[in-house]
């Protein structure tokens, strides 16, 4: 085999425009971002007592921020409002948004 015959690495421009192809093809997948509101630790004897219109208290406060995750990493941190459509629906007005560039 002679030099010319040997395989060649791609240059680094060619591997950040693939690495770059690559990820636009995942931008239309929609991911599933849960909102934690707060948590709850009751007993397993209170919990058999619920029943429709109880209530179960929560470690958190009405005001206090809520955790947005993707999988088990957190992303981003913020408030819950109504939105303003007029459909009683609630949103998370961001405060707080993690780095995502480092990959991890």
């Amino acid at each position: 085999m002679t030099e010319t015959d040997q395989p060649t690495d791609p240059k680094p421009d060619e591997q950040a425009e693939e690495k770059s192809r690559r990820a636009r093809a995942f931008m239309g997948v929609p991911i599933e971002v849960m909102i934690s509101v707060g948590r709850a630790r009751p007993l397993v004897s209170d919990l058999v007592k619920l029943h429709r219109d109880s209530v179960l208290p929560l470690d958190s406060r009405v005001d206090d921020p809520v955790e947005l995750y993707i999988g088990d990493r957190l992303i981003a941190r913020g408030e819950l409002q109504e939105m303003d459509d007029g459909s009683g629906l609630l949103g998370v007005r961001l405060t707080e948004v993690a780095d995502m560039s480092d990959g991890a």
